[in-house]
């Protein structure tokens, strides 16, 4: 059925889909995934999912309420790197230290070169301003205040690139007990923060630039073992996501470099998506799991306000 609609809520009514995929601007996220939950479609949601905890309640509240499946896209904590590292994280005895670390080019410099991408330009006034309009709203209750331009950007930031930096560290070594310092430049578009666990601290840093490279990882350092997560940029297709161990093995040092397969992680993340839906399984990336990067990207924020 070849069905074009003006609104994207329509699609979520349309009687024959089963599965609603919540790709367009984050603004627009939340009310897309209840209009789809009320009309009993199981969901995937982009990352981030929403902007505000208000929102994330409603979304948890409707996926209960209509009793649908509803799956955040977080692509890189289904690489099977990714999670062959989170049980090499286990058997640690002891974490000394972590460093997360994103910082990209921007994404239209590996667009270009590798893709043939159509950006239109024929949307209306009308609606370029209900979209900036609804960000600003939204920024706004989810920091309090009308804030500076710069701590807005570096909240925007925070949901967008670092959203996937941050669960997978979550996933990985746990939520941190607080946060310790947070700073931002270059109008927010460039971050460092430091996490405070029970034994261990972990430093965070993100930005983008012009730089045509894409350096994101999750290293943890134990006492005898050192276990680092390398991602590469999703924007081209099969890149590997690659696990490095070192440790000290008896009197010398070995290095390993693990890549499970150059299937996509995105394929990873819909054949799970299937399984989800077809078997009963629970999606780790719940809009729950996803509410605690909300509640830690207040806390970043809170710590740039002092």
């Amino acid at each position: 059925m070849d069905n074009r609609y003006t609104e994207a809520v329509q699609l979520t009514e349309q009687a024959d889909l089963d599965l609603i995929m919540v790709l367009n601007s984050d603004e627009y996220h939340t009310d897309c995934v209840l209009s789809a939950a009320k009309n009993g479609k199981d969901i995937l949601v982009e990352k981030p999912m929403c902007l505000t905890l208000s929102d994330a309640d409603a979304i948890i509240a409707a996926r209960d309420k209509y009793k649908v499946n509803i799956m955040v896209g977080y692509m890189r904590r289904y690489a099977p790197a990714f999670i062959k590292a989170v049980e090499e994280v286990k058997q640690l005895p002891k974490i000394n230290y972590a460093k997360i670390r994103g910082i990209i080019g921007q994404n239209k410099l590996f667009i270009d070169q590798s893709s043939k991408v159509y950006r239109f330009n024929d949307i209306s006034s009308a609606a370029m301003e209900d979209k900036q309009i609804r960000a600003k709203n939204m920024v706004k209750e989810a920091i309090g205040y009308e804030a500076p331009n710069d701590l807005t950007s570096a909240y925007r930031l925070l949901c967008g690139l670092s959203s996937h930096d941050l669960s997978a560290t979550r996933e990985i070594i746990g939520v941190p007990n607080r946060v310790v310092s947070a700073s931002r430049w270059n109008n927010g578009r460039f971050i460092t923060a430091t996490f405070e666990y029970d034994d261990f601290y972990a430093t965070f840093e993100t930005g983008v630039d012009h730089i045509i490279r894409f350096d994101a990882h999750i290293e943890v350092f134990g006492e005898n073992k050192q276990i680092k997560v390398q991602y590469d940029s999703p924007y081209i297709r099969h890149l590997p996501t690659k696990l490095i161990v070192a440790e000290t093995v008896g009197d010398h040092y070995e290095q390993k470099v693990c890549r499970p397969t150059f299937k996509d992680p995105y394929t990873h993340e819909f054949e799970y998506l299937y399984d989800v839906i077809t078997k009963g399984f629970t999606p780790k990336t719940t809009p729950e799991d996803f509410k605690e990067d909300l509640i830690l990207f207040n806390e970043i924020i809170k710590k740039m306000e002092h």
